[in-house]
């Protein structure tokens, strides 16, 4: 091997063991995923660096293939994620594990972890924002009608806008 490839190879295996080791240590899923991410690019580096070793364009193809389905799973991930946190308001990974199967032992083997009581979050109230504006049709003009005059138009007076499509 030439002295780049083994300095490829080497980057590439550094990448795969530091998302291995943040794969398993973190209980994030958001560091979970970008772990798996890492992962993935230091197996693609590995792909390219054997390609290019070997004078071929399999390893580019494979890579293309590796990268197109991180980023599909990436996007799906981060979709779970966020409905999954909308629901237990966390991202520890032991709060999820109501979501197995009932048959299966539970996988933390302490105590059981309970959610974090959240005070009920009050949202602010828009104010109207004004009255709807009243169009009157006279001598077949269309017309919006002022707030001052709007009041001495007598009901018969205002019709609804006819449609520009018949």
């Amino acid at each position: 091997m030439t002295g780049d490839a083994e300095q490829y190879l080497a980057v590439s295996a550094i990448l795969f063991i530091i998302g291995a080791l943040g794969f398993l240590t973190r209980r994030n899923l958001i560091v979970m995923m970008l772990s798996a991410e890492m992962m993935l690019h230091g197996v693609s580096l590995t792909l390219v660096t054997f390609s290019k070793l070997h004078n071929t364009i399999e390893g580019q193809a494979f890579t293309i293939f590796t990268l197109t389905v991180a980023a599909c799973e990436a996007g799906l991930a981060l979709a779970l994620i966020l409905a999954l946190f909308q629901q237990s308001q966390s991202l520890d990974v032991d709060l999820w594990s109501s979501l197995r199967e009932p048959d299966l032992p539970s996988p933390t083997s302490g105590e059981p972890v309970t959610l974090p009581v959240q005070p009920e979050q009050e949202f602010p109230r828009l104010s109207p924002a004004g009255r709807v504006p009243v169009v009157s049709q006279r001598n077949g003009d269309l017309s919006a009608v002022s707030g001052s005059s709007a009041a001495t138009t007598s009901p018969q007076d205002v019709q609804p806008l006819a449609s520009s499509h018949k």
